[in-house]
């Protein structure tokens, strides 16, 4: 899924406005702009990094002639697989539930499901020596105990709205772990991180269900669910019945509804 690749993208822009140099290269790093300083590795994990560090040295990151591959470089990975979560963090929500979205104008009615995922992503710094490497590993561990960035949200849309839903690190102590590259300069670490992502499931009538007809059927417009028009309440003890137009009477728990 997108959503959390671009969230994480933009978390990680934020690591890197957040920098202080302190090392030359460090300093480099920070001025050359976030494009040419951190960099996706696409369905790859960082057991490949002796690959992915050859692609980096072969990119022209000057727009001239010859290989200008700068280092230090941070290298950004997550996982194919997908694991649902299970715990403290929040709950899956399997059946459907009835909701309306905070600033739809038309106050459509539509279903939502919630998944809660667990994504693998990693970050390889690569440095030609160990005191960039090692700045810039400790400064992201100080960046992600920031209660304020122990969290993140990604966008999902639907009916052309935008929506922001939690990603949650899964802890805060991440070590930065020492990859040998079998060259003497160049040091490389390693940072693991475990994202719990809420992922939701918007839905709305398909082809040839009722609908309230406030869209125009696309999908940035989509028709919501009818709305309950009429309700009648039927007490099972007293044999009473209430109508209520347009809305839902406050029932007592013996009393059965039927929705006409």
């Amino acid at each position: 899924m997108l959503e959390l690749k671009e969230a994480f993208g933009r978390y990680m822009g934020r690591y890197y406005a957040s920098l202080t140099p302190t090392t030359k290269a460090m300093k480099s790093f920070a001025e050359r702009g976030i494009s040419k300083s951190i960099v996706w590795a696409p369905d790859r994990m960082i057991d490949q990094v002796q690959d992915m560090l050859a692609a980096w040295r072969k990119n022209d990151n000057d727009d001239g002639p010859g290989s200008r591959a700068h280092l230090p470089v941070m290298i950004v990975a997550t996982g194919k697989e997908y694991s649902p979560v299970l715990g403290d963090f929040s709950r899956q929500v399997p059946e459907p539930e009835w909701v309306t979205l905070p600033g739809d104008p038309h106050n459509r009615i539509f279903k939502l499901r919630q998944m809660q995922g667990e994504r693998r992503a990693q970050i390889v710094i690569c440095a030609a020596e160990d005191e960039t490497a090692r700045s810039m590993a400790a400064q992201f561990t100080l960046f992600v105990a920031a209660v304020v960035n122990r969290r993140f949200d990604a966008t999902y849309r639907f009916a052309g709205i935008d929506h922001q839903w939690p990603v949650m690190l899964e802890a805060t102590d991440v070590p930065a772990m020492n990859i040998d590259s079998g060259q003497k300069n160049l040091t490389i670490l390693a940072i693991d991180l475990t994202l719990k992502e809420t992922i939701p499931l918007f839905s709305g009538p398909k082809a040839g269900e009722q609908n309230d007809g406030k869209g125009d059927g696309s999908v940035d417009n989509p028709h919501g669910y009818l709305a309950v028009g009429q309700v009648v309440s039927h007490d099972l003890l007293q044999n009473v019945h209430s109508h209520v137009v347009d809305g839902v009477p406050d029932i007592p728990w013996h009393q059965g509804v039927s929705a006409l």
